[in-house]
């Protein structure tokens, strides 16, 4: 008989990883350094796209995630964005000086503190949105879009009635205004803070969820809830945490995004949920790394073609999600039992 107990996790199999995948980006990107021609143009063509795919990942994974782990659609998310861009006010009336300084560690700061009270607020709402209008319509996905979109509704009209209906005009904090100059290339600042989030925020979501004990309860409890609950764990605790989670990054998404736009309005979460979901369905439904890359495909593509043919500029995510579709029609990286 075979010792099940000496098996190590050394002898385990590697996860393949899908190459043709993960090289699109690089592929993409080396693509466009001859058509653009120019260098610095590409340099800068390519930052932005990078950075615009890091917000758009940071406002699309809370929703990945929790469709992935869920199975709940949420059409309610693109308000979350909103208030979480709308809370930067709570800090940025009282640290106004630390906006104006020009130092980048009380900059840092103030966008850290902007982040901490925008997730703390997104994540109580979700709490509240979980409960009051998520529960009643677990597993049925068209009452989860009726409702969801009926809470957004409601919502969006809350920030009217606590922020007004008028644009609100912000400054980035001074440190993070311009830019910095490589050779011929021009690259905004704000731009680089962007990636460097993105790319945090991402690998603690991976580290969480493929390298933790709470990672794999979740993952167990979508394949298989009813032994996850045989086991003594509460699954339905472990999902209100998800779904708290997903509107909490929600409001980080929302923060990078209004100081981008530099200017907050009600609807601003929706203006982008279509990209959002664009985004999640070329990754693949539920997957996060699958987010990341379409993320930054989607960015990438926009700023090339704009540059290259502004008239297609508009209709460019469109043509990649048909084309990613048509070559994998589950996504780049479809998840289990999807």
């Amino acid at each position: 008989m075979t010792d099940l107990g000496a098996t190590t996790p050394a002898s385990l199999p590697a996860p393949r990883r899908d190459w043709a995948a993960l090289l699109l980006c690089p592929v993409l990107m080396a693509a466009a350094l001859p058509l653009v021609g120019s260098a610095s143009s590409w340099v800068t063509l390519t930052a932005a796209g990078l950075a615009m795919g890091m917000m758009i990942f940071l406002m699309a994974s809370g929703l990945t995630l929790v469709f992935g782990l869920m199975d709940v659609i949420n059409f309610g998310h693109g308000v979350f964005i909103s208030i979480g861009a709308y809370a930067m006010l709570l800090v940025l009336g009282p640290l106004a000086g630390w906006a104006e300084a020009d130092s980048l560690p009380l900059n840092l700061a103030l966008l850290a503190v902007c982040i901490v009270v925008a997730m703390a607020v997104t994540a109580a709402l979700g709490l509240v949105f979980e409960r009051v209008i998520i529960r009643p319509v677990y597993r049925s996905h068209l009452k989860q879009i009726l409702v969801t979109m009926g809470g957004m509704i409601v919502a969006e009209q809350a920030i009217h009635v606590v922020w007004g209906a008028s644009p609100v005009a912000i400054r980035l904090p001074e440190a993070f205004r311009g830019a910095i100059v490589i050779g011929d290339a021009a690259v905004e600042r704000y731009r680089v803070v962007a990636v460097a989030i993105g790319l945090v925020v991402f690998a603690g979501m991976s580290l969480v969820l493929n390298r933790t004990r709470l990672g794999l309860l979740i993952r167990a409890g979508v394949e298989n809830p009813e032994m996850v609950e045989a086991l003594g764990y509460r699954i339905r605790r472990l999902f209100v945490g998800v779904f708290v989670a997903g509107s909490a990054l929600a409001g980080l998404g929302g923060v990078m995004w209004g100081f981008y736009r530099q200017t907050l309005t009600a609807g601003m979460g929706m203006e982008v949920m279509v990209l959002v979901f664009i985004v999640i369905i070329i990754g693949g439904l539920g997957s996060v790394g699958g987010c990341f890359v379409g993320s930054l495909l989607v960015a990438l593509v926009a700023n090339y073609v704009g540059f290259l043919a502004p008239k297609l500029a508009l209709v460019s995510n469109i043509l990649v999600m048909a084309l990613v579709l048509a070559w994998r029609p589950q996504g780049l990286f479809p998840v289990a039992r999807r």
